[in-house]
Formats: C-alpha cells, sequence, structure tokens
C-alpha cells in the first residue's frame, strides 16, 4: 500500500492543479456523476474539537475516496494546527487501497481554499475588488492564497482578527504574493468596505451583523460547518437577495442557513446550487445591487477532486482514467 505523507503533498501546486477538478465537483452534484452519502458527524464539545467522515464517488472515476478530517480549536494555543486528517482512495474497479494520502488536513484545506475561491469568483459583482476575510487562522490564509492564484484582477485583502497580532499574523505569513493586504480589528468596517467578505471562523455566534452589508455584497460563509455554529446575523441571510449552497441538505442541516432554516425565515426553495450556477444551468448574480451569500459545507466530491489530482500529478492514475476536469 502506497502512503503519501504531507511533505510530499506540500510540493504539488495544487492550488493551479486542482481548480479545474474542484471546479467540476460542484458541477458533478448537479448533473447526476455524484454518489454523496451523508457526513459523519463526532462532537468532542469537551475538548472544543470535532471530527467529520466524508466519502463518496463520482460516476466514472477510477477511484472513491474516504475522508476523516478533524478540528481541534485549541491547538493554535499550543503551537499545533487546528485540522488534521486523512484520505483513503480506493479503486472502484477493485476495491483496492490505491494510496493513503496521510496528508493530516492539508489537502482538506488546499480544496476548501479553492472552493471558497471558485465560489466568490462566480458570485461576487464584475467590479469587485475589495475583499474581507473574517478570521485569522490556517483557512483565512489559504483563501487568500487560492484568490490570488485564481483571481483575474488585482485584489486587496483586509483580514479581521480578534487581535492585531492574529492578524498581522497573517500578513507576515503570505508576504510572498506581493498584495495589498491590511490588518483590522474592527469588523464593521471591514464589511461596510468590501465588496465581497470571506468568512472562515468557527464562531458559535454570529459575528457579522444585518446592517454592516450594504447592496452589491457577496458574502462566502466557510465557517459554519458543524451544529452550533453561525457567523452571519440570522436576519442577514433572511434579507440576502440570493442564497448559494454547495450542497442544500448539509447546508440547512448544520451549515450556515441552518439557523435560518430553525426560524423558517428562508426555505429550500431560495437555495440555488452552486454547481447549477458554475454549469451555467442556475442563474448566480441578477444585478450590481444583490446581496449574494454561498454556505459551503465541504462536499466529498471537493476530496475526490483533489485527491485523484494528486494521483495523476504522482503518475498513480492514467491520465486516460476516469474524469479528466
Amino acid at each position: 500500500m502506497i502512503v503519501i505523507d504531507r511533505e510530499r503533498l506540500a510540493e504539488l501546486r495544487l492550488l493551479t492543479l486542482a481548480a479545474p477538478a474542484i471546479r467540476d465537483a460542484y458541477i458533478a452534484v448537479t448533473d447526476g456523476r455524484a454518489n454523496l452519502p451523508p457526513v459523519g458527524y463526532l462532537p468532542l464539545p469537551g475538548r472544543n474539537a470535532d471530527c467529520h467522515i466524508k466519502y463518496g464517488y463520482i460516476e466514472g472515476d477510477p477511484i472513491f475516496v474516504v475522508k476523516i478530517a478533524s478540528g481541534f480549536y485549541d491547538n493554535p494555543a499550543k503551537g499545533l494546527p487546528s485540522s488534521t486528517g486523512m484520505m483513503v482512495a480506493v479503486s472502484s474497479e477493485t476495491g483496492d487501497v490505491v494510496a493513503v494520502l496521510d496528508d493530516k488536513g492539508l489537502l482538506t484545506d488546499l480544496r476548501t481554499g479553492l472552493g471558497g475561491a471558485i465560489a466568490t469568483m462566480a458570485l461576487w459583482r464584475k467590479d469587485a475588488c475589495s475583499i474581507g476575510i473574517v478570521g485569522a487562522g490556517t483557512q483565512a490564509r489559504i483563501q487568500i492564497r487560492a484568490l490570488a492564484s485564481l483571481s483575474d484582477r488585482p485584489l486587496r485583502f483586509t483580514v479581521w482578527g480578534r487581535s492585531m497580532e492574529k492578524a498581522n499574523a497573517v500578513l507576515t505569513d503570505l508576504t510572498d504574493l506581493d498584495l495589498s493586504m491590511e490588518a483590522a480589528t474592527d469588523l464593521e468596517t471591514l464589511c461596510r468596505q468590501s465588496d465581497a467578505i470571506v468568512t472562515t471562523t468557527p464562531s458559535k455566534e454570529p459575528l457579522i451583523r444585518s446592517e454592516w452589508i450594504g447592496p452589491g455584497t457577496h458574502i462566502t460563509a466557510m465557517g459554519a460547518d458543524a451544529p452550533g455554529k453561525q457567523e452571519l446575523e440570522t436576519a442577514l441571510v433572511a434579507r440576502a437577495d440570493r442564497l448559494f449552497v454547495d450542497l442544500a441538505e448539509q447546508c440547512l442541516d448544520h451549515g450556515e442557513f441552518s439557523a435560518a432554516s430553525r426560524a423558517v425565515v428562508i426555505q429550500e426553495e431560495r437555495c440555488v446550487a452552486l454547481g447549477a450556477v458554475l454549469s451555467g444551468a442556475a442563474e448566480g448574480r441578477r444585478s450590481d445591487n444583490d446581496i449574494t451569500i454561498a454556505d459551503l459545507t465541504g462536499i466529498a466530491t471537493q476530496d475526490i477532486a483533489i485527491a485523484r489530482t494528486v494521483l495523476y500529478e504522482l503518475g498513480l492514475l492514467g491520465r486516460s482514467q476516469g474524469t479528466t476536469a
């Protein structure tokens, strides 16, 4: 059995290589190719931690993937990363294990960053250039890297952290990108001045108030991926002009939109699948004045997509096999 460690995976240019496959991963959910069983969720409340098990198959692929991903949110105070995990790629023809990707959460972080960037760019205004990043952890850094890698325009980033020290640390870690970036601790000002906002925190109470968000703003909500998490005020979700989801049943059950769904201020009919927008089957933003929100809880097709990309790149799968997106 082949085991590929995090260090080898980190050498690959996955923010560039995996982008087409991650885009196709959203579309596969809407065109009938994806088989996605319910997510396994294990809360560890006494340790401020949780674990997700995601698995699935895209019709025609040479592999299916099972992923274990854990979040231990007190780890940064111990000098450790907050996320860890692994992916197992299994042959869809024989059931043999093709490889264990011992990524310790790296591939989940990268596919999440790419997924967020793809959603943001699909739904922001055509003139959007000022990007607010809410949070100062690993995902905040990767969202910036992914947007910088994929964007066709110069972007200005403002990073909000609960302390200026944490926000400035993000900027320090990204100096290699030569981007326009600043740190902030005033979240209201960041929201009012941003064309698009990406939220990346594990908050269990709303951080962003409805009155802070003006017409034309897009929000990609990444942090609420488990029961009890919420970054946006429910009134903001209710008043948004357009709501988008990676997978409606996940988002309404335990994503950012779940609080609004429980309060019966939104219904599933309002939620448009991001994959349908990316394929052209559904309309995205309708006007420059629309407030748009994308709720991304993470889907197994993204894990399949990035694992497949790795195996192609390392020569462990033939390019003629399966999806080539």
